[in-house]
């Protein structure tokens, strides 16, 4: 537990609830939702193994990752949590909750990604190694701003600008992760589905402005066949970056939980 860099938001005797970020982030993106919506949550955001300020070793895989978050709770709670994670945090999720249900109370799944084409997901790790940087911040910031965070608000914006963009060794900018744990990472989400405990209350939220989808078909499938009345499925009209551009209905959704 001591490798994984903890951010912790509302009240100590507060519900508990895991918050795993996506790939390329880190657990102060929580904040917003956390402070601004969730008053009576204890929220528990780590950065992954990888990224932000945790440690940027390897392993890396999800595997890895599960074995640093079952770590992280048994030091944390005593009791079982909601895990809300987004995008690669989602399948780091489902992962845990098939390798350890007794620590998870219910998902709440914010466009996971999970399944994915190889193809794709070597595209994507290429692109990633070819082009791990920026010329500046305004560089980095229109990415975003053109891309997976067109919907998030200017103030939230800025705040992962302060927070994640780091300047480099070779006098351009990136954010704060390990580039080869993020060329690895997308290489573990090509990896088959796990679908969680068959009685686990589970919300699926897809973004659907996201194309090609994150949440594949064959996944949403799986996850309906599998949980029957215990899936939640939520459609929403919004990029990838669901709790920072609609916290207050992600709010709500966890709400429902406590």
């Amino acid at each position: 537990m001591s490798d994984l860099k903890i951010h912790r938001f509302g009240p100590e005797d507060g519900t508990p609830v895991l918050a795993l970020h996506g790939l390329t982030g880190h657990g102060r993106r929580w904040r917003h939702l956390a402070d601004g919506h969730l008053p009576r949550v204890r929220m528990i955001a780590p950065d992954l193994r990888g990224h932000g300020r945790s440690t940027w070793s390897p392993p890396w895989g999800i595997a890895d990752q599960v074995d640093s978050l079952i770590d992280l709770l048994d030091a944390e709670v005593d009791e079982r949590v909601i895990v809300v994670a987004h995008s690669y945090g989602g399948a780091i999720a489902l992962h845990l909750a098939a390798r350890a249900p007794e620590k998870v109370r219910a998902l709440v799944l914010l466009d996971p990604a999970m399944g994915l084409n190889p193809a794709r997901m070597l595209e994507i790790a290429d692109l990633t190694m070819r082009y791990p940087d920026y010329t500046d911040a305004a560089e980095a910031r229109s990415e975003k701003v053109h891309g997976a965070w067109a919907d998030v608000a200017d103030d939230v914006l800025d705040e992962e600008m302060i927070e994640h963009l780091v300047e480099l060794e070779n006098g351009r900018v990136g954010w704060r992760y390990a580039v080869p744990a993020v060329i690895a990472s997308w290489g573990e989400l090509a990896r088959p589905i796990v679908l969680p405990p068959a009685d686990l209350p589970t919300v699926l939220v897809q973004a659907m402005r996201v194309q090609p989808p994150y949440v594949t078909s064959s996944f949403r499938a799986a996850l309906s066949e599998h949980l029957g009345d215990n899936l939640t499925v939520v459609e929403m009209d919004v990029d990838h970056m669901v709790a920072n551009a609609r916290p207050a209905e992600v709010a709500a959704l966890i709400e429902k939980l406590l």
